[in-house]
């Protein structure tokens, strides 16, 4: 029962990551410089539950295979959300507040390296950075903490598991 608690909560994370980085596709936010994956608000999802790693992880490579990503992207994409997965969920016996902080911080690390070497921006590496950062913030940092709030207040057992 177990597993099957755990192998359902990542299809379903992975399958509302996909969902949300469409709906922030309709709008030109999933990818570029300066990108707010409404998806990457779920990354503060470890802090809760562990199934949230993988479940984000296999969201991440099918979004960015499905949107049609270069396969370095889709490689170092995944790999950075991976990172910052883990990162979250070994925070999980500290404050909710730092949950947002691993992804913020793997992807303004990788993301800028994947955006000039894979697409080719010859804008300067803090310039893209800094793009990365601010979509990371909002769709982490902002969405992703008052997603925490919420669960906090009203869903935490939902995770028991």
């Amino acid at each position: 029962m177990k597993k099957t608690r755990f192998i359902t909560y990542a299809a379903i994370i992975a399958a509302l990551y996909v969902v949300l980085t469409y709906l922030a596709e309709l709008f030109g936010l999933a990818s570029g410089a300066v990108q707010v994956r409404l998806s990457e608000m779920l990354t503060v999802l470890p802090f809760f539950t562990a199934s949230a790693v993988p479940g984000l992880t296999v969201g991440c490579l099918l979004s960015n295979i499905l949107t049609g990503c270069a396969p370095w992207d889709v490689v170092f994409g995944t790999f950075a959300t991976l990172l910052g997965a883990v990162g979250t969920y070994l925070l999980r016996k500290k404050s909710f507040l730092l949950a947002p902080l691993p992804p913020i911080i793997a992807n303004t690390l990788i993301v800028p390296l994947v955006l000039r070497q894979v697409y080719g921006d010859a804008s300067p590496l803090p310039v893209l950075a800094a793009g990365v950062f601010a979509g990371e913030f909002i769709a982490c940092g902002l969405l992703g903490t008052a997603l925490c709030v919420l669960i906090k207040k009203r869903g935490q057992t939902l995770f028991n598991n």
